[in-house]
């Protein structure tokens, strides 16, 4: 093979090409990481990307939530009660009016609530818990937790036998009130709650604890209880109180985006 003046190149002039084309790519190659660090520089702004400080974790997020909604709840709970008060004793209200105030929040659930009462607690497994009926299959972790199927067939059993007002935890149940779990924990209104969960119905004792055995979604997580153990224990008091329901009664619902 020639150059154009028709020259055969010498065996001496071939590494020069190469050195060249080395030191052209090696510039390259540094030009590039320069590039690469200099962007690193300018998204980072000055900050160390990546902090060896740990992440804010998720449970504490959500206990410091559910300690303000619990503060927010107090406070609204307190200028609740006095709106009551002032109202039933403002210039113009009589008797009746007051009486059916009176009526209208033992109905909606707004004021205390007192008579013979059922409670039942229901609890998660152990977690090493094993297969405690023969030819039963080894639990798998969902069979040991308790789900919001379970609370809820226990809160519409009592209303079923005629609960006159029911309370989850430490809050009243009202109409709009929805009894949800997001993965071992309840939420309630705002609240988050880990179990054992405690419910507590006001009402004819016989009637509740009858809707309780006749309920077949609670007959099927009895069958649980026998099984792997999960927590079940129904009690009756001879007289208790069930608070007022004492947060926002305004409704709440999804919108359009515009």
């Amino acid at each position: 093979m020639t150059d154009s003046d028709g020259v055969s190149p010498t065996p001496s002039s071939r590494p020069v090409h190469r050195t060249v084309a080395l030191r052209t790519m090696s510039a390259g190659v540094f030009a590039l990481a320069g590039l690469i660090f200099w962007t690193s520089f300018n998204t980072a702004k000055g900050v160390d990307i990546r902090s060896d400080d740990p992440l804010p974790k998720l449970s504490d997020t959500v206990r410091t939530k559910n300690s303000r909604n619990e503060q927010l709840e107090g406070q609204l709970s307190g200028v609740r009660q006095d709106v009551d008060r002032l109202t039933r004793q403002g210039d113009g209200v009589s008797p009746a009016e007051r009486a059916r105030l009176d009526a209208l929040d033992k109905a909606a659930g707004t004021g205390p609530l007192t008579g013979p009462a059922v409670d039942v607690t229901l609890n998660d497994a152990p977690p090493n818990a094993t297969a405690l009926v023969p030819g039963v299959p080894d639990p798998q972790p969902n069979d040991l937790v308790i789900h919001q199927q379970d609370l809820q067939a226990v809160v519409n059993a009592l209303w079923q036998g005629g609960a006159q007002g029911i309370r989850v935890m430490d809050q009243r149940l009202i109409s709009t009130s929805a009894v949800r779990c997001v993965g071992n924990t309840l939420i309630l209104q705002g609240r988050v709650y880990s179990p054992p969960y405690r419910i507590t119905a006001v009402g004819d004792q016989r009637k509740l604890r009858k809707a309780l055995d006749d309920s077949p979604s609670i007959q099927n997580y009895l069958q649980y209880v026998n099984a792997y153990g999960l927590g079940w224990k129904v009690g009756a008091q001879k007289r208790t109180t069930l608070p007022g329901y004492s947060g926002s009664t305004d409704l709440h619902y999804a919108k359009p985006v515009p």
